[in-house]
């Protein structure tokens, strides 16, 4: 089943793009939905990163979309040399966090 992954805790889809809706996307709030959804559905055709997610339950930082990022590239164990992603994060660093880890993950899967 393909389908397209979009991690915020806040936004919702048409906030970042304008031609698309909830609709087009599995929504997810934070770093454990986000792997429930991958462990579960697989690979998505795209993810779409925010990076600051909240707090969590017990009012600490959530883990954030880096940390999503990261277990993707060390620990899902899932081929990502074919992974299309969008970086959404209003957070500048961490943006580039994000993008230079899979840019670089994938750059060295394809050799």
């Amino acid at each position: 089943m393909s389908y397209k992954l979009f991690l915020d805790d806040l936004r919702d889809v048409q906030m970042v793009y304008k031609n698309l809706t909830d609709d087009d996307f599995v929504i997810v709030r934070n770093f454990l939905d986000f792997k429930k959804a991958i462990s579960e559905k697989g690979l998505p055709e795209l993810i779409s990163f925010d990076n600051d997610l909240g707090l969590d339950e017990n009012d600490n930082i959530a883990e954030d979309g880096y940390a999503c990022a990261k277990w993707l590239v060390y620990e899902s164990g899932l081929d990502l040399s074919d992974l299309k992603f969008n970086v959404h994060s209003a957070n500048p660093v961490a943006s580039v966090q994000i993008q230079s880890l899979l840019d670089n993950y994938i750059k060295h899967l394809k050799g």
